[in-house]
């Protein structure tokens, strides 16, 4: 079985594992382990009735409580099934323009949905090791090859906020000027949701003053609904307009709205994550750094990526095969390759079983090359 790209695959890792899909910790998916809510999951059994009514076509439901929460007018709001299939409609946008700047180590499906267009591909590193909250993409080395100094106006840029997979953000106030400097500029806030309110750093507040952004939003992460498949894109509605000649009807299936409606009225559900995401969040990074061999980056997110002195892909297989533990290997993204690795922050108990199996795997790793020695 060929290894995926993307985190969370289960079946790869139970084959690997040789074990039931079910018995494997998963650490890959940067999925909450708190969700999903309940009052979703009691929407989701209310509307179990209405499956044999086709959704209604402009989710106006569903736009309505997604304008209560961003304080957006709905006309400004498109549901779709998943953010991933959002993007798709914004690479053929993107493909439009002379190129698109994209923030590397970038997620993998920013590539995908280029590539489908055949849009030009002009790729900005971004510092691993800076602490620091501000965006920089057109100083010094960080410009990138063929990189125009001063020609941006036919241009694009797409990046996330916080940032995958290094976990940083952005402050907004960094961001702001490349709305005067780019074409189109899209801030994919996936995990967004995950940075209390008096931290975070959206660009919803300011959608209204740029024609040109666009603001990816999801609700599979922060409720722990996947399965479900529901984000949303906040943009000019002439933007959202044509977007929606582009696609399908009904890309938004009836229960997945209903648990969307149900999971943003939850404000105990969202504090509880807020409350719980910091200081389990910072355990796991002292964990992680007290392990020889072990260096985890600082994150916003609910994810750490670690870097490793050891093979990242053969630590992966250890821990399948010994632990039914699964870590989403970074070999997808190309700057990173098999020196780092990438984790979810789980509950406690869990995040100290993986410690633990990290202690036990790399100890015996590292008794082997001082052996050597």
């Amino acid at each position: 079985m060929r290894q995926p790209a993307h985190g969370g695959n289960l079946a790869w890792a139970a084959a690997l594992a040789d074990c039931p899909p079910d018995a494997i910790l998963d650490f890959s998916a940067s999925i909450s382990p708190l969700g999903p809510p309940n009052s979703a999951i009691a929407a989701i059994k209310s509307q179990i009735g209405n499956l044999k009514h086709y959704p209604d076509p402009n989710y106006s439901e569903l736009r309505l409580a997604l304008s209560h929460f961003h304080q957006v007018p709905s006309e400004w709001i498109l549901p779709g099934n998943g953010s991933a299939e959002l993007l798709t409609l914004i690479g053929r946008e993107l493909a439009q323009l002379a190129a698109t700047i994209l923030i590397t180590p970038a997620f993998g499906d920013y590539y995908r949905t280029l590539r489908a267009y055949n849009a030009k591909v002009l790729e900005c590193p971004l510092s691993l090791v800076t602490g620091h909250r501000s965006l920089v993409i057109d100083k010094g080395h960080r410009r990138p090859s063929g990189f125009p100094q001063g020609r941006t106006k036919d241009k694009g840029l797409l990046l996330n906020n916080p940032h995958n997979p290094t976990g940083k953000l952005f402050s907004r106030d960094s961001i702001l000027p490349y709305l005067e400097q780019f074409a189109l500029v899209v801030v994919d806030e996936a995990f967004m949701d995950f940075v209390p309110p008096n931290e975070e750093q959206s660009l919803i507040p300011v959608v209204q003053e740029y024609a040109n952004l666009v603001v990816l939003r999801s609700l599979t992460k922060f409720y722990s609904l996947p399965g479900l498949r529901l984000g949303y894109a906040i943009a000019h509605p002439d933007c959202l307009a044509k977007w929606q000649l582009w696609r399908d009807p009904w890309p938004v299936n009836t229960l997945a709205a209903a648990a969307a409606i149900a999971a943003l009225q939850d404000t105990k559900f969202q504090q509880q994550t807020w409350a719980w995401l910091p200081p389990t969040r910072n355990q796991l990074f002292q964990g992680l750094a007290e392990i020889p061999g072990l260096q985890p980056q600082a994150s916003a997110a609910n994810f750490l990526l670690v870097e490793s002195q050891e093979s990242t892909s053969q630590l992966q297989h250890q821990l399948l095969k010994y632990h039914q533990i699964f870590i989403r290997d970074c070999l997808s993204f190309k700057e990173l390759g098999d020196r780092f690795f990438r984790v979810a922050v789980r509950e406690e108990s869990d995040n100290q079983r993986l410690l633990t199996a990290l202690n036990s795997v790399l100890s015996a790793e590292w008794r082997v090359r001082k052996q050597e020695f």
